[in-house]
Protein backbone atom coordinates (compact mmCIF):
# COMPACT_ATOMS: atom_id res chain seq x y z
CA UNK A 1 0.00 0.00 0.00
CA UNK A 2 2.78 2.43 0.90
CA UNK A 3 4.62 1.71 -2.36
CA UNK A 4 1.50 2.49 -4.38
CA UNK A 5 0.63 5.76 -2.55
CA UNK A 6 4.10 6.86 -1.40
CA UNK A 7 3.86 10.25 -3.10
CA UNK A 8 0.46 10.99 -1.54
CA UNK A 9 1.10 9.82 2.04
CA UNK A 10 2.31 12.51 4.41
CA UNK A 11 2.03 10.39 7.54
CA UNK A 12 1.42 6.71 8.28
CA UNK A 13 0.86 5.25 11.72
CA UNK A 14 0.62 1.61 12.72
CA UNK A 15 -1.43 1.19 15.89
CA UNK A 16 -0.87 -2.17 17.61
CA UNK A 17 -4.01 -3.96 18.71
CA UNK A 18 -5.30 -7.40 19.57
CA UNK A 19 -8.29 -9.54 18.74
CA UNK A 20 -7.84 -9.45 14.97
CA UNK A 21 -8.38 -5.71 14.54
CA UNK A 22 -7.34 -4.34 11.16
CA UNK A 23 -8.65 -0.89 10.29
CA UNK A 24 -7.57 1.57 7.62
CA UNK A 25 -8.20 5.28 8.18
CA UNK A 26 -7.46 7.94 5.56
CA UNK A 27 -7.59 11.63 6.47
CA UNK A 28 -9.48 10.81 9.64
CA UNK A 29 -12.11 8.69 7.85
CA UNK A 30 -12.28 4.93 8.42
CA UNK A 31 -12.38 3.33 4.97
CA UNK A 32 -12.06 -0.31 6.04
CA UNK A 33 -12.57 -2.35 9.17
CA UNK A 34 -11.86 -6.06 9.51
CA UNK A 35 -13.81 -5.91 12.75
CA UNK A 36 -16.90 -4.87 10.75
CA UNK A 37 -16.45 -7.26 7.82
CA UNK A 38 -14.74 -10.23 9.47
CA UNK A 39 -12.13 -10.48 6.71
CA UNK A 40 -9.02 -8.76 5.39
CA UNK A 41 -9.51 -6.56 2.31
CA UNK A 42 -7.75 -7.24 -0.95
CA UNK A 43 -5.38 -4.61 -2.32
CA UNK A 44 -7.69 -3.52 -5.14
CA UNK A 45 -10.51 -2.84 -2.67
CA UNK A 46 -8.27 -0.70 -0.46
CA UNK A 47 -6.80 1.21 -3.42
CA UNK A 48 -10.30 1.90 -4.73
CA UNK A 49 -11.51 3.21 -1.36
CA UNK A 50 -8.36 5.31 -0.86
CA UNK A 51 -8.72 6.89 -4.30
CA UNK A 52 -12.38 7.85 -3.77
Amino acid sequence: MFSHFRHDIEEMTLVPSSGGAFEVTVNGEKIYSKLDTGEFPNEEELFSRMSS
